[in-house]
């Protein structure tokens, strides 16, 4: 069983999405309190047009996701885990700067949910010790298992291996996280684990750490991925929010020739296991 990420979909979700979705079609017409018949309602667009409105309004802005981030930064801040932060500006291709308690200054790029195109990595800022990658993912009916694997094996790692892009590491975390719409088995039983941050109340991140430099064919193949204490954000989110070192995830990148073709090989670790890992896949690049 694939086990990239702790948490999963819920099974039955996409089940009862598909069954409200019916009654919804078949029935909105009951909820009109225009007096209209049932041929004019579903003629007249407002159920295709309220549904569009709704969408849009339950879809979170990248607004949010600062608010987001903003909470967590201070509450590192506050607690002593990082010197300060700001936020990098629109004329930067990454979203923040936070300087460590040893000085070094790591940046942060913001994502979605990692299965979209514009997952792919803006270049690690020349300032920065740095940089890692920042998944905020606010669909509640997203696969975390799939999306991880699309983000890491699908685009990371071609953009790291053909682009030659340093990246040190990824979290995946935001505020539904650990919410009945993304059970997470780190806080099952432990009310303990949870860190009240704001209006959010957050289980520990999940923590990838990559290779600390690029994977080549010919000089460096496979390039071990870095510990904790080699990344100074990451380490302290993990300190700051009570990660356990067997929740850690190293992810293991090998590049090879086959071929013509430039290949690549994922794999992630976790508390000694491989939880998965693919085969050689050629990076295409237009």
């Amino acid at each position: 069983m694939n086990d990239e990420i702790p948490c999963q979909k819920d099974p039955q979700l996409t089940e009862r999405i598909e069954q409200f979705s019916e009654v919804l079609k078949t029935q909105a017409h009951r909820l009109d309190p225009f007096g209209m018949t049932e041929q004019d309602f579903y003629d007249s667009g407002i159920f295709e047009g309220s549904i569009q409105r709704v969408r849009g309004q339950i879809s979170a802005s990248m607004g949010e996701k600062k608010t987001f981030v903003k909470h967590i930064l201070n509450h590192m801040q506050d607690g002593g885990f990082i010197q300060e932060w700001i936020e990098a500006g629109g004329s930067n291709r990454h979203d923040y700067s936070v300087t460590l308690n040893d000085g070094k200054i790591a940046a942060i790029e913001l994502k979605g949910c990692l299965d979209g195109n514009n997952t792919n990595i803006s270049a690690r800022p020349p300032h920065a010790n740095e940089f890692i990658v920042w998944s905020v993912c606010q669909n509640k009916g997203a696969d975390p298992r799939h999306n991880v694997w699309s983000g890491i094996h699908t685009r990371f790692s071609a953009d790291i291996i053909a682009e030659e892009k340093r990246v040190d590491g990824l979290v995946v975390w935001d505020w539904l996280c650990g919410t009945a719409a993304r059970v997470c088995p780190k806080i099952a039983g432990r009310e303990d684990r949870i860190t009240e941050v704001g209006p959010y109340r957050l289980p520990p991140p999940c923590i990838y750490l990559f290779p600390g430099t690029i994977p080549s064919p010919r000089n460096n193949p496979t390039p071990r991925p870095q510990n904790i204490n080699d990344v100074g954000i990451l380490d302290a989110m993990h300190r700051c929010f009570g990660g356990d070192e067997n929740e850690l995830n190293k992810v293991h990148f090998e590049a090879a020739m086959n071929g013509v073709d430039l290949v690549r090989t994922t794999k992630i670790v976790r508390d000694g296991i491989v939880r998965r890992e693919s085969k050689p896949t050629p990076i295409r690049r237009s």
